[in-house]
């Protein structure tokens, strides 16, 4: 498990795809307590570098991810954690990707339905 962690300032990319589907559904970072919680646990913990900890995900919306399979990059300083999301979506804006937007004609058009209401989850200060 040794991941390079010193590449980028103790972090390393972590892009969460769904098992099944293949679809990717966020980007996020782990340090290496991070990604031992998350090998230990089977559930995706990342470290937040806004509020400089960590964060299980869904540990307030209950949307948590159920790790199947981990690998890493050539240079071993990303990892590709494939899993399956139990919850309606992975997005704190109510969808089921992080990536609910494409570009189309110069423009980030929403490409997709909410999956769930991030009000009724979150607060109104989602």
């Amino acid at each position: 498990m040794d991941l390079d962690f010193q590449k980028a300032d103790g972090l390393v990319t972590a892009v969460i795809q769904d098992y099944a589907s293949g679809r990717v559904l966020m980007v996020g970072y782990m340090n290496e307590e991070a990604f031992h919680k998350t090998v230990e646990t089977g559930f995706a913990t990342f470290y937040s570098r806004s509020r400089r900890k960590l964060w299980l995900k869904g540990e307030s919306s209950g949307h948590r991810l159920l790790v199947k399979q981990i690998a890493t990059d050539c240079d071993r300083d990303a990892v590709l954690v494939q899993v399956e999301a139990l919850g309606p979506g992975v997005c704190h804006e109510g969808y089921q990707s992080c990536f609910f937007r494409a570009l189309e004609n110069g423009l980030w058009t929403v490409t997709e339905e909410r999956a769930y209401d991030p009000d009724a989850v979150y607060g109104e200060n989602a």
